[in-house]
């Protein structure tokens, strides 16, 4: 057996995901080297709650995860969702004009209902309703955008469970695009899952939406001329308290409705670890903005007190895999390994053992030519001071052939000798 240990400082992996990027949907259990960092989360007020490693999908907390709950306002996230995707598909875009009917008019939305302040015969871009969707979490906003890419709200809510059936939600369903019905359902596993890809597919969101801190409309540009020397202009601020008070986050959505409870969608980055936290179900009374801001507070401390994201280089570990197995009775003395090609690997790490990394290359049998691309040889070990943490697998990275009569022929007479 050959053996290769490589040494790295201020790395450690404590745990290595292994997955294709279109596996996004995805959320992993922890691994049992984190379970005693999970047994010191805090207790919630809050009916259901998951929080995951945005990144590896690292399950982290749960609590009732799969409790089926209106995700109320949260809908809005779906709506960006579908939005963004026409104008990457350029269907629509930021600057196109929407229109402003009767049915998306601000004075058409039930009772309670938040609102961006439309009417008919403004002058709104679709860039304009996305900021009223996720600042002022406008009612109005989620009709006019839902009739701007289709025909009816009954077609727009069919969108939006069909593309929660593309993205691997089985439970999440929606009666509407803004979350005021009861009717609309989801988990908060779900819509961990959900968020995480609407992250990933649309990073850009949380900079241009999602943690801006407040909102004014309409203004002058926004009135017909016949309106333009009287017309009331409203500032509204981002429900999302934690914009404010916990460093590194910038998103995503509160929701309220009396059939939820309170909702709140949040993540937060800091020094290249991002963590998802989907809170539904704080109590429906006078204390549940308060429960709902303490649970997401706590739970995110506890997180990045606890646990960070590790992304190894893996052009380096392609590197060191380089003519790293001996090659027997073959043209090559070495053969090349490598990861496969669809494997990432990413960590959660408990992060507090963020000290150092060791990577050795294991080869369990001699490796005997000839042998195809593609042949599993060995592996890649990854440990610290503390013992082995992952064991991924490393293939051949190309085809190697047998070797001439008398280098065959010498390299049975070693082989035989080494057993």
């Amino acid at each position: 057996m050959i053996r290769k240990i490589f040494y790295m400082r201020k790395l450690l992996v404590v745990f290595i995901l292994i997955f294709p990027v279109s596996v996004f949907a995805q959320i992993y259990p922890a691994p049992q080297l984190l379970a005693p960092y999970l047994n010191s989360a805090p207790s919630i007020g809050s009916r259901s709650a998951v929080l995951i490693d945005a990144h590896t999908g690292t399950l982290l907390f749960s609590q009732n995860p799969d409790d089926e709950i209106p995700p109320a306002s949260l809908t809005k996230l779906m709506t960006m969702h579908l939005l963004m995707n026409a104008i990457d598909e350029g269907k629509t875009s930021y600057d196109a004009l929407v229109n402003i009917t009767t049915e998306s008019w601000a004075q058409s939305q039930p009772p309670r209902s938040s609102l961006m302040f439309l009417e008919p015969g403004q002058i709104v871009t679709l860039r304009e309703i996305m900021l009223g969707l996720c600042i002022s979490s406008g009612n109005d906003a989620a009709v006019a955008a839902a009739l701007h890419i289709a025909s009816s709200m009954t077609d727009f809510a069919a969108m939006m469970t069909s593309e929660a059936r593309n993205l691997g939600l089985k439970v999440t369903r929606f009666e509407e695009s803004s979350g005021i019905s009861g009717l609309n359902m989801t988990t908060a596993y779900e819509y961990a899952s959900f968020v995480r890809q609407y992250i990933t597919l649309h990073p850009h969101s949380l900079k241009e939406f999602h943690s801006v801190l407040t909102f004014t409309y309409p203004l002058a540009a926004n009135m017909p001329a016949s309106r333009r020397p009287n017309f009331v202009t409203y500032t509204q601020q981002n429900q999302n308290s934690l914009l404010r008070t916990f460093p590194g986050v910038d998103g995503l959505k509160t929701g309220y409705i009396i059939e939820s409870g309170y909702n709140i969608a949040l993540t937060a980055n800091r020094d290249d670890t991002r963590f998802i936290l989907i809170i539904l179900g704080a109590p429906n009374n006078s204390s549940g903005t308060r429960i709902r801001a303490e649970d997401g507070t706590n739970l995110l401390n506890w997180a990045f007190e606890n646990f960070k994201t590790v992304r190894p280089d893996v052009n380096h570990i392609n590197s060191i895999c380089s003519k790293a197995a001996q090659l027997w009775k073959g043209k090559e003395n070495f053969a090349d390994l490598k990861l496969n090609a669809d494997q990432i690997l990413d960590f959660t790490s408990p992060a507090k053992r963020a000290l150092s990394l060791y990577y050795e290359i294991l080869i369990p049998e001699k490796l005997i030519a000839p042998l195809p691309a593609g042949y599993e040889a060995g592996y890649l070990v990854i440990s610290d001071d503390e013992g082995e943490l992952l064991r991924a697998p490393l293939t051949t990275a190309a085809a190697y052939e047998r070797g001439n009569f008398f280098k065959r022929l010498w390299h049975s007479i070693v082989l035989f000798f080494k057993k």
